[in-house]
């Protein structure tokens, strides 16, 4: 028997399929195989089974340029099963990436190399979004399709015309964020989102009959998609379906593709042996033979390479015939500078002009309350910003005017409602900025920034400006009670390393976090912002933003300083409270307000050290004094919380805690011998 006829007879039915797809598809299994030997470590069972179903989407139907990666109206492609990396690398090696050369194959998993152990946004080319995170992906993905639906109703279809394609395995269907983003993809009717499942019957601890046996096409007809079932392994079954699928355009699609998981593995082929551990050189070689492979390792014969490199070129015509109608389109100029991620021009004078109104006339709002006025007087100007909120519009005030269409089915809106899913939310909200051309927010409670946690997380890992609109930020929220009551979440959301969490005193810094927010395209932003009022505390008009500062002094108190009051949100009005009253009693008071601890410590050293003077320090904040210690000398000198809230009325909450202004001054007063 040849070495390029699959010894297995199995595998040779398969084969004769469709050979041509087949043929394709063993450079995707060869390449896996070498790169994860390599490394001695990886995961080459998805990759060997999905082989098929991802040559027949790039060889067919993924509409993409190689040569010019970026290009907008591209077919969006996510595996959302990151762990299948070598299944990515080895399509963009393939196809003709630039960046995606066969070093970066042979360095898979290596340090310095783009071909990390899951795929991450930014480090290559055709990566569109940082997978791994099981469902992420899919949740991301409804974003993309959120982000073409919006964009297609701005500009029109002659513009904005792509699908957005998913790969995944069980493990992000049995992740409950996978549920989350099905449910909202099949109620908001998106068409154009088509998914891959890689229905393998395998994940790590064995069978999926250990812990999962629902009916999954049922379960996604029952969210409203249009459902196939295929051989994952038959190339000609796999077109049919993906040609079915883009000819629903009413409904999001799935594929259910009965797949071997490290399929052409003798030994290991069909078990969880295989999905997470290099086959290594015998069983590699034996899968070579059985696959009827004959090349060395890392080697992909010219034939095969040739086609593989005009289907990724094949994308070069759609990609020129839509830069033609872009250049002839009454629209294209202002999509070309949607695109682009600059603000419009009159974005500036909106900021300016809702300042002036606020130093004009002083408002005492919630901050919840100031964010809404901030985006009613923003929005207008940046006609790229899409809101949305969990379920908690009347509560978190995210929609304004200018943000008030509701998207649906039929009309693809300014306003998502996301439903009680915080996370789908989260993660969809980072698909739509990733997609480009819009700026999403969304809002909850603080407290539920723990569903979105590793979607927030995410936004940082791949430096993706999403702005996370968080109210009811402490003790101040009442009667809801502890369950409802945030207390660690402003320490452990301000751990995330590349994540801004802005605490605003008032109106003016509210809007100034909005501005930040806007501003920064790829760091994200969160605003947790208050229940109750506060008055406003900066009346000296002037165009600095001060916030962006993260600290500042925003009273002072007497010559020089005996001590030095920092506050955030809500705090800071206790804090000048009991300035006030210590500044009676012959005390110098500086007191600082730090709305942002991240962009504090972005500032110079002098500058930080001016802020926070010599004198002693007292931190106030209604929250776990956690981490405070790195300003004021001991927890002692944090007025905050030590366990969780109660049910009650505001002011009897902050009493019965012990946030007050009396105990500040009775801690002033220890701390400096007064």
């Amino acid at each position: 028997m040849p070495l390029d006829t699959p010894k297995d007879p199995a595998i040779a039915a398969k084969a004769d399929l469709d050979p041509q797809n087949f043929a394709l598809a063993n450079c995707i299994r060869a390449l896996t195989i070498d790169a994860v030997n390599a490394a001695n470590s990886g995961h080459p069972g998805a990759p060997m089974g999905m082989a098929d179903a991802a040559t027949v989407l790039f060889r067919n139907h993924l509409k993409f340029d190689a040569a010019n990666p970026d290009w907008p109206d591209r077919d969006r492609f996510v595996l959302s099963n990151g762990h299948a990396s070598m299944l990515l690398y080895s399509l963009l090696h393939l196809t003709g990436y630039q960046d995606m050369t066969l070093d970066q194959i042979r360095n898979f998993r290596q340090w310095g190399a783009i071909t990390a152990g899951h795929p991450e946004y930014g480090h290559a080319k055709g990566v569109e979004t940082t997978t791994g995170p099981l469902g992420q992906g899919l949740a991301t993905a409804v974003g993309m399709a959120l982000a073409e639906r919006a964009l297609a109703g701005e500009f029109g279809d002659d513009l904005v015309d792509h699908r957005t394609w998913v790969m995944l395995g069980d493990g992000c269907l049995q992740e409950g964020i996978g549920q989350e983003a099905i449910s909202l993809a099949g109620h908001l009717g998106l068409g154009k989102l088509i998914v891959l499942y890689d229905d393998n019957s395998i994940t790590i601890d064995g069978p999926t009959s250990v812990s999962f046996s629902e009916d999954i096409p049922a379960r996604f007809k029952a969210c409203g998609w249009h459902v196939q079932s295929c051989d994952g392994h038959d190339g000609r079954a796999l077109d049919a379906a993906m040609e079915a699928a883009k000819a629903e355009t009413g409904k999001p699609s799935l594929i259910a593709m009965k797949t071997i998981i490290g399929f052409g593995s003798p030994n290991r082929a069909g078990s969880y042996s295989v999905h997470g551990s290099p086959l290594g050189k015998d069983e590699g070689a034996l899968t070579r033979e059985a696959l009827g492979w004959r090349h060395d390792a890392f080697v992909i014969p010219d034939d095969l390479a040739a086609e593989w490199r005009e289907i990724g070129a094949r994308g070069a015509a759609d990609r020129e015939a839509w830069e033609a109608r872009l250049a002839a389109s009454a629209k294209g100029a202002a999509l070309t500078q949607r695109l682009s991620g600059d603000l419009p021009e009159g974005y500036d004078a909106a900021v300016s002009a809702a300042r002036d109104a606020l130093f004009a006339a002083p408002k005492k709002a919630a901050t919840r309350k100031a964010s809404q006025m901030a985006l009613e007087a923003l929005t207008p100007a940046v006609p790229a910003m899409i809101g949305g909120s969990a379920d908690l519009t009347g509560s978190n005030l995210t929609r304004v005017k200018a943000v008030d269409t509701q998207f649906t089915r039929e009309v693809p809106g300014r306003y998502i409602g996301y439903g009680v899913r915080e996370f789908g939310m989260a993660a969809a909200m980072n698909g739509l900025n990733l997609h480009g051309g819009v700026i999403a927010y969304g809002g909850t409670f603080l407290v539920f920034s723990d569903y979105a946690r590793n979607a927030i997380r995410l936004s940082a890992l791949m430096g993706v400006g999403t702005i996370y609109v968080m109210t009811h930020d402490s003790i101040g929220l009442g009667e809801d009670g502890p369950t409802h009551q945030p207390v660690e979440h402003l320490a452990s959301l301000r751990a995330i390393p590349g994540l801004t969490v802005l605490r605003p005193a008032d109106t003016v810094e509210t809007l100034e976090a909005w501005d930040i927010a806007i501003r920064n395209r790829t760091v994200p932003s969160l605003l947790a912002l208050s229940r109750q009022d506060v008055p406003q505390l900066r009346m000296e008009a002037g165009p600095e933003n001060l916030t962006a500062k993260g600290a500042y002094v925003i009273r002072q108190f007497g010559e020089g300083r005996d001590v030095t009051l920092i506050a955030t949100g809500t705090e800071v009005a206790i804090a000048v409270e009991a300035a006030e009253t210590l500044a009676a009693e012959g005390m110098a008071v500086a007191v600082v307000s730090m709305p942002s601890w991240e962009l504090f410590e972005a500032q110079d050293a002098d500058y930080r050290a001016q802020v926070l003077g010599t004198a002693p320090r007292i931190a106030v904040e209604a929250a776990g004094k956690f981490g405070w210690t790195r300003y004021v000398a001991t927890e002692d000198d944090v007025i905050g919380m030590t366990g969780f809230g109660a049910s009650a009325p505001i002011d009897r909450l902050y009493q019965e805690f012990g946030i007050t202004p009396e105990a500040i001054i009775a801690r002033a007063r220890l701390v400096t011998g007064h």
